[in-house]
């Protein structure tokens, strides 16, 4: 008997309801894109203008008083036993990759609009507010988390000037979506204002499904770091340079990619990607002169990152003075992890285990709102799984069941959750 068996008896009559009416929402949203026979819905599109349409109907069946802010981010509010008090923030992305699946960011909204209709009778000593951001996946334009972070207040405005394959600068993208791209501070919420962030996320991962259960409590978003590796070599005939002595910039190169995966193997919370790799001049009867690979390299815990990738390229610079080719690199990216909340974590222990099911703590190696949302309060998240671990791809699948039980914990945690040790963190950070 699995988790989700054993929960049945615990769980409120409506949870089959409720998972029966969030699968339709999620399929009714999966209609707003822009291509027919695939889900593409980016940032400041028709598609996500339409789509936010649906989900402001959906907030105001719910009981929500709904606004769009300065940047395209939905937020819908429900007031709590006195008008203006801070508010647990609910919620997720609406936008997807190209040819996404259906679950990956829309959950969390329409999962926390069920949540929150069930509580319509229930008086609340908080606010709560459910987000749909725009723009997490950063497909359309190179920039990311572009909703969250101006609702945190940490946009920075020359993002504006990005453009997109068409030369479409988001400004004149925000400007055409009713958006004001001068007036983007005013998206931003103070600490006072706001208790915490709490995310409903499919796990995008295989760990869940593999022990069976429905869903895990998220300890940490990852941090991450990303490299442009270059390695560079001589050159020669793949007849006549004997193989001793030769400096081959791709074998050093592959080398490098597989002292990468045996790091990350022998270190615990790590995951190491090589995703792109080429070689120069590419002939095949040539010995390559150059390789270039990237490196993308993933931790819940900053400290353990920062130390392997040390590791890292102190391995690389002995291969490369063994191999006789230099070594270059290029950091492009870098994110610092956000850790869950213990409080939170604390809260959704207790709601999934009240529903039954066996707790289970795990990182978040994907990026989520969160990590934008973590400058401006504490956050929250519970994972659900998917079949497969499948994401950001049509087959991306998840069960009736699992939604329905997800709802009815996002609802209990609603009915446990006390706002004072959270008003007094915002107050510290006032202070």
């Amino acid at each position: 008997m699995d988790s989700l068996t054993r929960a049945a008896a615990r769980l409120p009559a409506w949870r089959g309801e409720a998972g029966a009416r969030i699968m339709a929402r999620l399929d009714a949203l999966a209609r707003h894109s822009s291509e027919a026979d695939a889900l593409t819905r980016l940032y400041l599109t028709d598609a996500h203008r339409d789509a936010l349409a649906t989900l402001g109907a959906w907030m105001r069946e719910a009981g929500l008083a709904v606004r769009q802010d300065e940047v395209g981010n939905l937020i819908g509010r429900r007031e709590g036993t006195a008008p203006g008090l801070p508010a647990l923030l609910l919620g997720s992305h609406v936008d997807t990759v190209r040819n996404a699946g259906k679950y990956d960011g829309p959950l969390g909204i329409v999962a926390a609009i069920e949540a929150v209709a069930r509580l319509n009778d229930t008086p609340l000593p908080f606010a709560i507010e459910i987000l749909a951001l725009g723009d997490e996946e950063g497909v359309r334009f190179p920039a990311a988390l572009t909703g969250a972070r101006a609702f945190a207040g940490t946009l920075d405005p020359a993002t504006l000037a990005a453009t997109d394959a068409e030369g479409i600068t988001m400004r004149a993208a925000l400007e055409a979506f009713g958006g004001s791209p001068d007036r983007i501070a005013a998206a931003a919420r103070h600490e006072r204002d706001v208790l915490a962030y709490l995310e409903l996320h499919i796990e995008q991962g295989p760990v869940l499904e593999a022990e069976g259960l429905p869903v895990g409590i998220v300890t940490a978003i990852a941090g991450a770091e990303r490299h442009v590796i270059e390695v560079t070599g001589v050159a020669g005939h793949a007849g006549t340079v004997p193989m001793a002595l030769r400096h081959d910039a791709l074998a050093a190169g592959a080398e490098m990619v597989l002292a990468a995966e045996r790091i990350a193997r022998e270190t615990t919370d790590l995951v190491a990607t090589v995703g792109q790799m080429t070689a120069l001049p590419g002939a095949v009867n040539v010995i390559p002169s150059a390789a270039r690979f990237s490196l993308d390299i993933r931790s819940p815990s900053d400290a353990v990152r920062r130390d392997a990738v040390a590791r890292l390229f102190m391995h690389w610079r002995e291969i490369a003075a063994r191999r006789g080719v230099t070594l270059s690199s290029r950091k492009n990216f870098e994110e610092e992890a956000a850790p869950c909340a213990p409080a939170l974590m604390a809260l959704l222990d207790a709601a999934v285990t009240r529903a039954g099911v066996r707790v289970r703590h795990l990182p978040s190696g994907a990026g989520h709102d969160g990590l934008a949302i973590a400058s401006l309060c504490p956050i929250g998240m519970l994972f659900l799984r998917c079949r497969g671990g499948i994401s950001h791809n049509p087959a991306e699948a998840i069960a009736e069941e699992d939604a329905g039980l997800a709802a009815c914990i996002l609802a209990d945690t609603l009915r446990h959750f006390d706002p004072a040790p959270f008003a007094s963190h915002a107050q510290t950070i006032k202070d």
